[in-house]
């Protein structure tokens, strides 16, 4: 019992003096901690070191343009190190134009650290960037989320950098802002893919619209929602039926994020036509339907949205001048045509023109009559007639 007691104390005083190491644990100037905010006051936010010590960030690093505060308790961030003052560690998200010197400047660019500078001017190729005491140089195509022609929208304005070079002590120093801009891309990314699903329904906002169908930002992300799956009506023209900035409402079919790809379909939430052809279309019914397409092979008529028929160009009466059979009908025609078949395993319905049903119905009362009178002989009737 004595050895065991022996051992565990050995244990405790371990563990009380490695304690004791990680509480007095040293920090570089720019290191980067990934850490837990432990409270939140109205100036600053204290974060979980290791042991029972704090270190401190100032508030107004993490608020947004309303003041308002994205992060909680619990949350972990990344922050730098910036100075320890009185025992008070203080950590920063970015370095402020104000602190910087050179020596966090070097800082900044060997850990990456963010920080902020001043655009003065633009010169050849690009724009004057002062940081603190330092100048820096951001070329045309690292300002910005998007490259402009316009330099007016950056002179004057404080934005976030990542220092991409420097050398010479400072003296040269190459900065970009639209790293900046690709990093919270990716955050926001990274907070939208955990809340996507497939064959979930989502709202989005049409972005974009192009030939093959529709861009939709879904909060950060964008999804394609191609031409074939809008509508289950045939589209020829996206315009005609989506605008950009139109909120819609869609099923996500596919997720590919490694190619960050989200494909969407507004069609899959309407009604599927299919599930009650055969009850609402029986075989030797008549309908009307609208043309909407001609091939080579035949007509289809559409007799309600999704659901198209084929009139085959066999079913089709008359021929040209050459012998070929006609095609009596143009796109936007409204005709009657009677159900053949009804095939909704493999989405096919088989159709023959309701006019040509009548025709037969004549042709065959004409035959009918011909039957009755195939014996009648006129003079026969007229002696009959006479007695």
């Amino acid at each position: 019992m004595a050895q065991f007691n022996k051992e565990t104390e050995e244990e405790n005083f371990a563990e009380l003096f490695e304690k004791s190491l990680i509480s007095t644990e040293k920090f570089e100037t720019g290191q980067a901690v990934e850490t837990e905010i432990v409270s939140i006051s109205d100036s600053f936010i204290f974060l979980k070191l290791s042991g029972k010590s704090e270190g401190v960030l100032d508030r107004t690093e993490l608020e947004d343009a309303d003041g308002g505060l994205p992060v909680k308790e619990g949350d972990t961030i990344r922050v730098f190190f910036l100075h320890e003052k009185n025992g008070e560690k203080t950590f920063t998200t970015k370095i402020n134009s104000e602190k910087a010197d050179p020596e966090m400047l070097g800082n900044a660019f060997k850990n990456g650290i963010p920080v902020e500078g001043s655009v003065e001017k633009e010169i050849k190729g690009g724009y004057q960037v002062r940081i603190g005491g330092s100048r820096a140089f951001c070329p045309y195509s690292q300002m910005g989320d998007r490259r402009s022609e316009n330099p007016e929208p950056y002179v004057g304005k404080t934005l976030s950098f990542k220092i991409t070079e420097y050398s010479e002590n400072g003296r040269n120093i190459l900065v970009s802002n639209r790293i900046i801009h690709e990093e919270e891309r990716e955050k926001q990314l990274e907070a939208v893919r955990k809340t996507l699903a497939e064959h979930m329904v989502v709202k989005g906002t049409v972005a974009s619209i192009q030939d093959f169908g529709a861009f939709v930002d879904l909060g950060g992300v964008q999804a394609l929602l191609p031409i074939s799956e809008i509508s289950r009506d045939r589209i020829e023209d996206v315009h005609t039926v989506l605008s950009v900035g139109q909120e819609i409402e869609g099923e996500i079919l596919s997720i590919n994020w490694k190619a960050n790809r989200i494909s969407l379909s507004m069609k899959s939430l309407l009604p599927d036509p299919w599930t009650h052809a055969k009850d609402a279309y029986p075989v030797d019914s008549v309908h009307t339907g609208k043309v909407v397409r001609i091939t080579k092979f035949g007509v289809f008529v559409c007799l309600e949205s999704g659901l198209d028929g084929l009139v085959h160009i066999s079913e089709l009466k008359g021929d040209d001048q050459y012998g070929n059979p006609k095609v009596p009908y143009k796109p936007g025609d409204s005709v009657k045509v009677q159900i053949l078949a009804v095939d909704t395993k493999n989405r096919r319905l088989s159709l023959k023109p309701a006019s040509s049903i009548v025709q037969d119905e004549t042709a065959q009362k004409y035959m009918d009559d011909e039957e009755d009178t195939a014996g009648y002989n006129p003079f026969a009737a007229l002696l009959n007639k006479k007695k």
